[in-house]
């Protein structure tokens, strides 16, 4: 069944800096049938209809996260290391080992924290061996299998591509110390709120013009003068734009100034949940085989990512439409009788009972999994309209509960959702969400024959814990 779009079929009324004659129906024209000239009174529908349902797409921070104000230029936070010694990427020559990049939590007086006496397990693609540890150097160790002469008779045959990893140690009757000691590596990480704003005017004879249409939005407004439409289509645009402000941006790499008049400053961005995920966490387009968990088998390589990782029970899969229903085909599949189409979703159904084939919730392993459309990955006005197939997000997995964080500006452990949301305020001043007005009309402030409504607010994200966040792209 083929599916034609009518984005640009008609839907002309949009969000511009000025009222424009194809937005309107033109009472003045004589010659129109619609206008005055003629004598027959139309049959006017006054409501507004509303025919993208409900507009906007915030909400997916409330769900997950939380807000707490902040009396600073930039959130600092630290994260715990891993606790046992681990490196990937090395390479072998003989009884050599070269240390590659540590995956490990720890570091020493060289630039790895294996010491001599350490038994460790050295493995590639083919085979996992033991060995001990005789000496250490700044970037390389010499090692003593336990069955064979050399690494390469024990089986692995790789010279790069190595992992090795501290299991224990050993050491003889009546040995002397321990050489060296490990510290654990510290982890911080900071982000910096910026300041979003944006603004409605409207003149003074507008602001007192009544219409025919009679107006209504997401934000409850409703009646017949047009600026009420126009002032509630702009704060709730806003409040979008504070969530989506919070998901998509990037710290700055090029360094450019502000453009507005009179302003000094640097525009440095800031660290989004997507920015922090494709840094710090796992995305699928990394995993072998994976493509939105499609299948089972692909979603199980997803959940042997986690284990490498926190290994968090609970998470939330927030995902697109075209996911959410490739892995309600895929719970399906699981079901014996979905075949003959007699038991799937709502089991016991018959002729009388309404066919559930959605699921909302799953559990694989030591998993749960709770599934829940994101409308700001399906709406055309948003990520729905995208047009990169390749690189696009297509959900996301965020583990639920709190971690707990050392506070830098507290200076003590707190726990906190993996998530939230940190806006500059102090006694004077609440910058989460300002809104004032400005002008003639209504409660006057200057003698400028207009309406100016003001929004502003200043806020950041804080991903604690990327490392157990899923981007599905």
């Amino acid at each position: 069944m083929a599916i034609t779009s009518v984005t640009s079929s008609g839907l002309t009324p949009s969000p511009r800096k000025q009222s424009l004659a194809s937005n309107y129906i033109d009472f003045a024209d004589a010659g129109s049938s619609d206008g005055w000239a003629q004598q027959y009174l139309p049959d006017l529908m006054e409501k507004e209809a509303e025919v993208f349902g409900n507009r906007t797409i915030s909400g997916f921070l409330s769900q997950v996260g939380a807000e707490e104000g902040m009396a600073s230029d930039q959130v600092v936070w630290s994260e715990q290391g891993r606790l046992h010694l681990s490196y990937k990427n090395c390479s072998v020559s003989t009884n050599t080992v070269t240390i590659g990049s540590e995956v490990g939590g720890h570091t020493s007086v060289s630039t790895h924290g294996i010491r001599p006496g350490d038994m460790v397990l050295i493995s590639d693609a083919g085979a996992t061996i033991q060995a001990f540890v005789s000496q250490t150097a700044a970037d390389t160790i010499t090692v003593l299998p336990y069955k064979d002469a050399n690494i390469a008779d024990a089986g692995v045959a790789s010279t790069s591509n190595v992992s090795v990893v501290v299991y224990g140690s050993e050491y003889v009757k009546g040995a002397v110390g321990r050489d060296g000691a490990n510290e654990p590596t510290f982890q911080s990480y900071t982000n910096k709120p910026i300041i979003i704003k944006d603004k409605y005017e409207i003149s003074g004879s507008d602001a007192s013009a009544i219409g025919w249409v009679e107006v209504s939005g997401e934000e409850g407004q409703n009646g017949y003068l047009w600026y009420l439409k126009a002032e509630g289509d702009t704060r709730a645009r806003f409040t979008d734009y504070l969530e989506m402000a919070m998901i998509e941006s990037v710290k700055a790499t090029v360094t450019f100034q502000a453009m507005e008049t009179g302003a000094t400053g640097r525009i440095d961005g800031t660290e989004g949940l997507f920015a922090a995920i494709e840094d710090r966490g796992n995305q699928s387009s990394g995993i072998t085989g994976v493509n939105a968990a499609t299948d089972l088998a692909e979603f199980d390589a997803i959940l042997a990512e986690f284990d490498k990782n926190g290994a968090i029970e609970e998470n939330m899969l927030f995902c697109a439409r075209s996911t959410a229903l490739a892995v309600d085909d895929m719970l399906a599949s699981m079901n014996s009788y979905g075949a003959g189409g007699t038991s799937y979703g709502v089991f016991d159904n018959d002729e009388d009972m309404a066919l559930n084939l959605g699921f909302s919730g799953f559990r694989r392993g030591s998993y749960d999994f709770y599934k829940s459309d994101w409308k700001y990955l399906n709406d055309l006005g948003t990520r729905g309209g995208m047009i990169d197939t390749v690189g696009n997000v297509r959900g996301v997995i965020v583990p639920a509960g709190v971690s707990s964080v050392y506070d830098q500006s507290l200076g003590k452990n707190l726990k906190r959702p993996f998530l939230h949301v940190r806006y500059r305020a102090s006694q004077t001043d609440d910058r989460k969400l300002k809104t004032w007005t400005t002008g003639s009309v209504g409660a006057t402030t200057s003698d400028l024959d207009a309406m100016e409504v003001h929004y502003l607010s200043e806020r950041c994200l804080v991903v604690q814990g990327a490392n157990n966040f899923m981007l599905l792209n």
